[in-house]
């Protein structure tokens, strides 16, 4: 599993000191996959954040490419959010290993610590609200985003 010091530099993991990650790795999983392989299918259910620790994703909608996400990032946060079918198919372009945080990790890390829940949670919000504003200004044909 990764060191709590790595993790500390990521968005997801804001403000969280070493000791806090320490205490939430239990909760964690590591998943591999290999170029192409499809992580997540558009319309399907999930129940987990994945963290990219090493690669790079494609996200799609409808097979048209929207993003591509890279080491730091984070995807899956909707569904666990909002509890809906996934809103895009996420597909490995080159190896990839993740963290995955499953829906009932994360009511597992609010019962342990709800200091380092609120954290993770207010850090997701602000990575979807950067994410969401990013593609507000994609589709106002906007490149400063």
């Amino acid at each position: 599993m990764v060191e709590p010091d790595k993790l500390q530099k990521y968005s997801l993991f804001g403000g969280l000191l070493a000791d806090q990650i320490t205490q939430i790795l239990p909760f964690m999983s590591e998943e591999s996959f290999e170029s192409g392989d499809v992580i997540i299918t558009e319309g399907s259910p999930n129940d987990k954040i994945r963290f990219i620790e090493i690669g790079r994703v494609a996200v799609s909608k409808n097979d048209v490419p929207l993003l591509e996400f890279g080491e730091g990032d984070t995807f899956g946060e909707m569904e666990v959010l909002d509890v809906m079918p996934s809103a895009a198919t996420i597909k490995a372009l080159v190896p990839t290993r993740v963290i995955s945080i499953s829906n009932k990790a994360l009511r597992d890390i609010y019962k342990a610590d709800v200091h380092s829940f609120s954290l993770m949670i207010m850090n997701l919000a602000r990575d979807l609200s950067r994410r969401l504003r990013f593609m507000d200004d994609k589709m106002a044909g906007n490149s400063a985003g």
